[in-house]
């Protein structure tokens, strides 16, 4: 590209990016299939299950990097499904808190070697992986303009 060699598409960090992303959520997607949830739903149980209490609505969209506009069709969705439940906080009606239904929590097993099986099919190895999540920490943090724990 004469003039702007700046502008190649073989020199952009967005394209492989995005590339990797669809992947790796369409392999996620896959995976979850066999135990009928979504990708999202995946994520959102992630978050409560690792924080092992209810989680308001604002806590659980800033873990997940959403927003409430996004996030609250899908917990409806989800509550539709028996997988959490909503209810506002007794101590402030403006919070909503979510948590795990005994249904979300048993899903547990069922996906608990899903990590596994994804990285099996990346190619890279365990301390590869660890890197790669390290690395993509750090762009989110500074293009959030969050601070991101180092190590």
């Amino acid at each position: 590209m004469d003039g702007y060699p700046q502008l190649a598409l073989d020199q952009q960090l967005c394209l492989p990016l995005y590339a990797a992303s669809r992947a790796v959520t369409r392999r996620y997607a896959e995976l979850l299939a066999e135990v009928g949830l979504t990708y999202p739903q995946y994520l959102t149980l992630l978050a409560l299950w690792d924080a092992g209490e209810p989680l308001s609505v604002r806590d659980l969209g800033a873990r997940l990097h959403l927003d409430s506009g996004t996030l609250t069709p899908l917990l409806k969705r989800m509550e539709t499904a028996g997988l959490v439940r909503r209810v506002r906080d007794e101590r402030d009606e403006r919070r909503v808190l979510v948590w795990v239904t005994d249904s979300g929590w048993r899903l547990r097993d069922d996906v608990a070697d899903v990590p596994e099986r994804l990285a099996g099919g990346m190619g890279m190895s365990e301390a590869q992986g660890r890197d790669l999540r390290l690395l993509l920490d750090q762009v989110i943090g500074s293009l959030e303009g969050e601070r991101t724990p180092q190590g």
